[in-house]
């Protein structure tokens, strides 16, 4: 007997359309398994996509720090001291701290509830978030400039230059449409800048704190227009892709307090936000999902299939004579065995495709209904073909394992004993 043998698959579908509603109900145990596994498994993948997007223009393993007032007296200096990083801080952190890879100082006139500077252009005019930032910027944290512009580079900084990169929503308030910017002046806080380039906005995630309006300024240009000194508002660090950002938050935190004489123990003097660890728990959270759903899935599949198994020895004892008739007449116990299992396994295999197909249809009708919700951090829910195909396998495995039960039966079966079964 071959799989390819007419009589045995005419056997096979006419002992299934003699239990057509209980063959039905059985494999829906299997085909359910395989669906939640699918649709379980693509859930998790699109919520993994959805943050690596959101978090793909800023560096995944990095972080940010800034200062806030002492909490505990320390070194002869008192209780909610102001302080702040410093430029010559930076050369330290990275030199202190192998596992840094990048540090992007940076300081800010608006956002943390400080009002922002004051631009006019002829009779347009607005209130905009000011950054002074060095070229390193652009390595941290992505900014698409568009075509004909550019973003500050060293010579602006060496030169303290009064140009400027602004936003999408800053050109669209200062400068009418039939008018590029590019070369243009604009006068923030008195002071004309030239406009360099013009940054798209990019959702960046849950740490960039980018808007659409943001103007960026040398950063030496910008502490002298504010007198602001070697003081630096707050620092982007990127760590090494193979190191633990976390252990990275707590040296930088040590080192600064340590060149400040803050109290090594006093936890409110520095703020951070760790956007590497963020997205760890993310990374964490949708891989615990996957596996959640293979325990989910294998268990139903399991559930699914032994029901088969059980309807297969249901249909061997209701079809003893009919055996015992073909034992006698010359089929091989192999042959049997052959045929038992090769039902149990067809049947397995159509519950797991019908059970891919309703997934892969489900997650399809999801994509298209989250594609255009840009608060929900959800992208291409899918299931790699690979994990499929392993799913297929490991059912055409138990389909052939639980066979062996009934098939088994099915041969212990003598002809006589069959012939006189009432």
């Amino acid at each position: 007997m071959t799989i390819f043998d007419k009589d045995s698959w005419q056997e096979i579908f006419g002992s299934i359309g003699q239990n057509k509603l209980r063959t039905v109900i059985t494999i829906i145990g299997v085909l359910w398994g395989i669906f939640l596994y699918i649709l379980l498994s693509g859930i998790a993948k699109g919520v993994d996509n959805g943050f690596e997007q959101r978090f793909e223009r800023i560096s995944s393993n990095s972080l940010f720090v800034w200062t806030q007032n002492t909490s505990i007296p320390y070194s002869g200096f008192k209780i909610d001291r102001k302080w702040n990083i410093k430029l010559n801080d930076v050369e330290t952190l990275k030199m202190e701290i192998p596992e840094i890879k990048n540090i992007a100082p940076r300081i800010q006139k608006g956002n943390w509830g400080s009002q922002g500077a004051s631009v006019t252009n002829g009779q347009r005019n607005g209130t905009y978030n000011i950054y002074g930032d060095y070229p390193i910027l652009k390595v941290v944290s992505q900014k698409d400039i568009y075509d004909g512009g550019r973003f500050i580079n060293h010579l602006d900084i060496k030169e303290e230059r009064k140009v400027c990169v602004i936003g999408e929503r800053t050109k669209k308030e200062l400068f009418s449409d039939d008018i590029n910017p590019i070369g243009k002046y604009i006068n923030i806080n008195n002071i004309y800048f030239k406009v360099i380039g013009i940054h798209k906005f990019v959702d960046e995630g849950g740490g960039s704190f980018a808007d659409d309006g943001d103007i960026h300024v040398p950063f030496s240009t910008f502490k002298r227009l504010y007198n602001t000194g070697d003081i630096v508002g707050f620092l982007l660090i990127a760590g090494f892709d193979d190191v633990d950002i976390l252990k990275v938050e707590r040296k930088v935190k040590n080192l600064l307090k340590k060149i400040h004489s803050v109290h090594p123990d006093d936890e409110r003097a520095i703020g951070a936000f760790n956007l590497g660890a963020l997205f760890t728990r993310i990374k964490n959270f949708a891989n615990g999902m996957s596996f959640i759903s293979l325990v989910i899935g294998v268990a139903t599949i399991i559930a699914g299939v032994i029901g088969i198994g059980n309807i297969l020895l249901i249909s061997v004892k209701e079809r003893t004579k009919e055996i015992g008739i073909r034992r006698a007449i010359g089929a091989s116990p192999n042959h049997i065995r052959k045929q038992i299992i090769l039902e149990s396994v067809f049947l397995t295999v159509v519950a797991g495709i019908i059970g891919i197909i309703l997934g892969a249809f489900v997650l399809y009708v999801i994509n298209i209904a989250t594609q255009n919700l840009e608060d929900i951090p959800f992208t291409n829910a899918t299931v790699p073909l690979n994990y499929i195909f392993a799913a297929l396998l490991m059912m055409i495995g138990l389909g052939t394992l639980i066979g062996f039960v009934p098939a088994e039966k099915a041969i212990s079966i003598r002809p006589i004993d069959a012939l006189r079964d009432e």
